[in-house]
């Protein structure tokens, strides 16, 4: 087990990773790989976009920082 405790996502990064993807993933990521992928994924539909950012955002090892 791990006993190191990784920060978890404020209630504030969640709603805007709703209705903004990218900013969500911005705030609580900065601006790394996973932000310009959760752009072009936006871009390509608001859903895929949400999916991205929200599996960012909560298991923070699928996309490290960059």
């Amino acid at each position: 087990m791990n006993d190191v405790a990784s920060p978890r996502p404020g209630v504030l990064a969640l709603i805007c990773a709703l209705l903004l993807p990218p900013l969500g993933t911005f705030l609580v990521r900065g601006l790394g790989l996973a932000f310009w992928v959760t752009v072009l994924l936006t871009l390509v539909g608001w859903l895929p976009g949400v999916v991205f950012a929200l599996l960012v955002m909560l298991r923070p090892e699928i996309m490290p920082r960059g």
